[in-house]
């Protein structure tokens, strides 16, 4: 293994040069798109002169950049190590922004990049409003023309909004496990609310035997996650316009859609 410690140490050596200093990333970042002279790497990064000379320097000594007649370019390796660079920075940006919830995040059932939500919006529950994810995805409800959920749940207030948002001319196509339907009709209120969705003429349900293990909405081109921990308390909203995410979501929903059973009357029975 001596060779193999040997190599991953003047690997780390690299990563550490280029970490020492955010402007190396960013020259060389810039030189990997297209040309750049000094001035216009000056303008772009705010390294002085003297800065822009020694990272060049040293990029030229690696064999990463060359001087060209149209500016500093990256050769073949420097573009492999710019792109690698990019990578490491959306992966740790991403990160960043999911670690307080990276805990209750289903990855196992996500089927997408978790950069993808690098800059989704995180709603948490907190003191004064303990039902603020339930708030924001209703929100994202409201706005929008159409809208598909695929849930192991169907809590009150979100039925309640879709109920009055159905009838200001919303279109609803939700699918839901059997146990999130049986819940609410064992509820007297809620499976009043529930009827008057099956009976609108722009709200479709349908029912899956099998457990889904998420809780998500697609609002318009907004998808929106709600995440649980393991007691099953909500912890958070994540929602994202990103096109990746929604190409998932809605795969996900037609794939549940096209194998679960219309609602029909017994399932609004209840224990009456």
């Amino acid at each position: 293994g001596g060779a193999r410690t040997q190599g991953m140490d003047r690997v780390f050596a690299e990563m550490e040069f280029l970490a020492r200093s955010a402007n190396r990333g960013d020259v060389l970042t810039l030189v990997a798109e297209a040309p750049h002279d000094r001035g216009a790497l000056a303008a772009e990064t705010g390294a002085s002169q003297p800065t822009l000379g020694r990272i060049l320097r040293d990029f030229e000594e690696r064999d990463w950049v060359r001087a060209t007649e149209r500016g500093y370019t990256a050769t073949a390796t420097g573009r492999l190590v710019a792109a690698g660079v990019t990578e490491l920075s959306e992966s740790l940006a991403a990160e960043l922004h999911l670690r307080e919830i990276s805990e209750w995040l289903p990855v196992d059932d996500l089927g997408f990049d978790l950069k993808r939500l690098g800059e989704a919006t995180i709603t948490t529950p907190t003191q004064t409003r303990p039902s603020a994810p339930i708030s924001r995805v209703i929100e994202l409800i409201e706005t929008a023309d159409r809208v598909r959920v695929f849930s192991h749940a169907f809590n009150e207030q979100t039925l309640a909004a879709v109920v009055e948002w159905v009838a200001d001319g919303g279109q609803f196509e939700g699918v839901f496990s059997a146990a999130a339907i049986d819940a609410v009709a064992h509820e007297t209120g809620l499976r009043g609310q529930l009827k008057q969705l099956y009976a609108a003429a722009d709200a479709t349900i349908r029912v899956i035997e099998d457990e889904i293990p998420l809780a998500v909405t697609v609002a318009d081109d907004t998808v929106s996650l709600l995440l649980r921990d393991e007691q099953g308390r909500l912890q958070a909203a994540v929602d994202t316009d990103d096109s990746d995410v929604k190409t998932w979501a809605t795969a996900r929903h037609s794939d549940y859609w096209a194998s679960a059973r219309p609602l029909d009357e017994t399932d609004l029975a209840g224990d009456t």
